[in-house]
């Protein structure tokens, strides 16, 4: 498995290079993240690659010291699985 992060996304990248999953968090104002898309591929799903790109993407947002908007409705209910990252809403 290969992840990869960048300033506004997490990837998630299958043997053949293709994004099999992502987490998008764009900058919608200084020093805040909107959550926007978390899309994981038919072949990949089942397997709980979600929840470690949406945690991938909480902890590089936390890194850099920014606090998150989610707009996208799978961030909304992964927040709501783990209170203890709520420290981050904005």
């Amino acid at each position: 498995m290969v992840f990869q992060t960048n300033d506004d996304e997490v990837v998630f990248l299958g043997d053949d290079g293709d994004i099999k999953g992502c987490v998008e968090f764009p900058e919608v104002e200084e020093g805040v993240v909107d959550i926007s898309r978390t899309f994981v591929a038919p072949s990949e799903r089942g397997m709980g690659l979600a929840g470690r790109l949406m945690g991938r993407a909480v902890a590089h947002i936390r890194s850099e010291g920014k606090k998150v908007r989610l707009s996208c409705g799978y961030a909304q209910d992964w927040f709501a699985r783990h209170p203890e990252n709520n420290d981050l809403l904005a």
